[in-house]
């Protein structure tokens, strides 16, 4: 088996969690009953799927979705910058 070959192996095995991932994500984000627990299920959703995207990267073969990921990544990471500052001052903005 080559390496290409196990690599492949592997995402097929790990695709599945993912998605299960992705539904309860959503399930929280949709039902959370706080403010925190919705942000939390989007950011944990957002990197997710930017991990999703690089693996779909390799599995594919292609470089094409990899700065996809990253902006997500860090556009995930601007939300919780975001909503941190609002819990902290209690005002939009800057």
């Amino acid at each position: 088996m080559t390496l290409e070959e196990i690599a492949r192996s592997v995402i097929m095995i790990i695709m599945p969690i993912f998605i299960v991932a992705f539904v309860l994500y959503a399930i929280r984000a949709i039902r959370g009953p706080t403010i925190p627990d919705i942000v939390l299920a989007i950011d944990a959703l957002s990197f997710d799927v930017a991990a999703f995207m690089i693996i779909l990267a390799i599995y594919f073969s292609s470089p094409f979705l990899i700065p996809g990921a990253i902006v997500l990544a860090v556009w995930a990471y601007a939300l919780d910058i975001f909503v941190a500052k609002y819990y902290e001052k209690k005002e939009i903005g800057e």
